[in-house]
Formats: C-alpha cells, sequence, structure tokens
C-alpha cells in the first residue's frame, strides 16, 4: 500500500468525475464535493482503523488477520489509482468479493485486466469469486461482465407532471398490517420469473416500520383497494441529496394494468418539495422495473458491474 493515502476531498474529486454527466446540474459541484467527501470518508477509515477491521475479523471468521481486512489504496496502472476493499455479499463469509469504490479516473475496458490483477494481489488470500466496479456508461459497456445494481434518479421536480390514471392514489401508511401481503406478492413474482429471485426483496418489517415512522412510506390504493406500497428514505447517494426509494411495489392484482411508471409521479408529488433527486437502485437484469423508472422519467445514471475473479 502507499505510504500516503488520498485525503476524502481527494477521493471526492476522483468520484465527482466518474458521474453521470446528466447529474452535474442538479447539485452544484462544491455541495456536492463536500457530500461525496463525507461518504468516502468511511472508506479511509476503514483503510486506518485496526480496531474496526479486528471486529470485521472476528464476525466473519475466515481464518484471515485483521490487517489483512483493511482497504487499499493501490495503483493498478500509472495513471489509475483505486481503493480497494474486501466485502462479503449478504455478510456470507462464503461470498467475498473486492470492491472497487472510488478509482482516479473513469474505468474503461481494458482497464480490467490490471484491476483484476491487482484485486487478487491484495485479496487473493480470501478467494474471492468476483470484483465490482462503478461506471456511468451505459449497462454492457463491459465485455465479459454482469450486471448488479442500477441507479435510476431524476430531480423530484421532474417528475411531477406527468399525467395518472383515474383510481391510483397514495395515502400515507400508518402500520405494518400489509407487510404479509407485500411479501407474498415479491414471492408471486419470483415465482412466475424465476430469474428475479434476489433481483429484489421486500422491506423486513421493521425496515418497513422505519420508512413510516419517517413519513415516506405510502399505501398504493387503487381502485380504493391496498394495491401495495410505494416509499422511500431520505438519504445522499453519489453525493446526491436524494430521496432513496425503499418499496415501490405492485399487488397482483394491479399488475399488468400499466400502473407501475405512474408510481415514480406519485412518490414525486407525495415528497417535500425541497430539491432532491428520487433516486432508487435497480437489478440491471431486472428489466420490467428498469422499463417501468425510464418510463417515468427517471434516467440510468450509472451503475456497478461484476467482473470475475476466478475462472
Amino acid at each position: 500500500m502507499p505510504d500516503v493515502l488520498p485525503t476524502a476531498a481527494d477521493l471526492a474529486v476522483f468520484s465527482l468525475a466518474a458521474q453521470h454527466p446528466d447529474t452535474r446540474g442538479w447539485v452544484g459541484d462544491p455541495a456536492r464535493l463536500a457530500l461525496l467527501g463525507e461518504e468516502h470518508a468511511f472508506d479511509l477509515q476503514l483503510a486506518t482503523d485496526l480496531d474496526l477491521a479486528a471486529k470485521r475479523a472476528e464476525f466473519l471468521s475466515v481464518g484471515q488477520p485483521a490487517k489483512a481486512f483493511l482497504n487499499r489504496w493501490a495503483e493498478v496502472r500509472p495513471d489509475l489509482g483505486a481503493m480497494l476493499s474486501i466485502r462479503f455479499e449478504g455478510l456470507d463469509w462464503e461470498k467475498p468479493f473486492v470492491d472497487a469504490s472510488v478509482t482516479t479516473r473513469p474505468l474503461m475496458p481494458d482497464d480490467l485486466p490490471a484491476l483484476r490483477k491487482v484485486a487478487l494481489d491484495i485479496y487473493g488470500a480470501f478467494r474471492p469469486g468476483r470484483l465490482r466496479v462503478w461506471s456511468a456508461a451505459e449497462m454492457g459497456a463491459f465485455p465479459d461482465t454482469r450486471p448488479d445494481m442500477r441507479v435510476l434518479a431524476a430531480p423530484l421536480a421532474d417528475l411531477r407532471g406527468a399525467e395518472l390514471p383515474d383510481g391510483l392514489t397514495l395515502i400515507p401508511t400508518r402500520d405494518t398490517s400489509h407487510h404479509a401481503e407485500a411479501v407474498a406478492a415479491y414471492a408471486d413474482v419470483d415465482a412466475e420469473h424465476p430469474g428475479h429471485v434476489g433481483q429484489a426483496r421486500m422491506l423486513s418489517e421493521d425496515d418497513l416500520a422505519a420508512a413510516i415512522a419517517a413519513g415516506t412510506m405510502f399505501d398504493v390504493l387503487w381502485k380504493g383497494q391496498w394495491s401495495g406500497y410505494a416509499g422511500t428514505l431520505p438519504e445522499t447517494l453519489l453525493g446526491l441529496p436524494a430521496q432513496v426509494v425503499q418499496e415501490l411495489l405492485l399487488a397482483p392484482h394491479a399488475r399488468g394494468h400499466g400502473l407501475g411508471p405512474h408510481l415514480s409521479t406519485l412518490l414525486a408529488r407525495a415528497l417535500p418539495d425541497d430539491g432532491r433527486v428520487l433516486l432508487g437502485t435497480i437489478h440491471g437484469e431486472n428489466r420490467g422495473a428498469r422499463e417501468a423508472a425510464l418510463r417515468a422519467g427517471r434516467r440510468d445514471i450509472g451503475g456497478w458491474t461484476w467482473v470475475p475473479l476466478q475462472g
């Protein structure tokens, strides 16, 4: 690892350069750099805090010392540096992967062989199966890879004007009484579309309660009947002050009527008019959800890609 780590401000500059150009007009650069610096400060803590690394080593118990869990700042190519970390999908010790959270410039396809080599040189003892990278490029820009989550976003103000169908409304969610119905709705989709399994899942009842408490979770009513959930939480992601989608769910009886895109419009109208962005992550292979978001006026502003590390 190089002796001198970048500062949080350095990481913010690198990260901003890698964001989609459409987003550069949504938030001014100074404000966004400050927010990105706050986000990436944790990368630096994970690169230097041995106590935290020891806690991770103890929790995951994969036979590696605490120091091995530290983030590493690595020179990948003469013109490319990267912040790398060892992570585990769903905190499952059997699913290690290497995450490239920040790079000094936007990645290109011909950077991947060198990045794979460095990832394995540093974290090979964990036997990671995949490397995850961020890019604002269109999905499919990196050959021989698989998409992970894509980010679909637009300023709330841009989403409020679309025409809505009769009988489709939102009301604030008061309790978790429909949670079991929502879980069953996800199970119905998984049964009908086996490829959907693992791409999206219902919030836990506790997480649903947290969104209700924040006042940003809504029941979808269609023709007077409970028909799903639409809700967010105010957060910062990619340096954007956002309302981050927690649920956009239609019950089985409300599917197939072209209602999906209208949930973004309804949310935009229901949420505070405070200049935030409506932002949600959708698995790249979840074509129906992506198309609904795009039809609503949200834009694909980039996403994460899985790069194989092992044969």
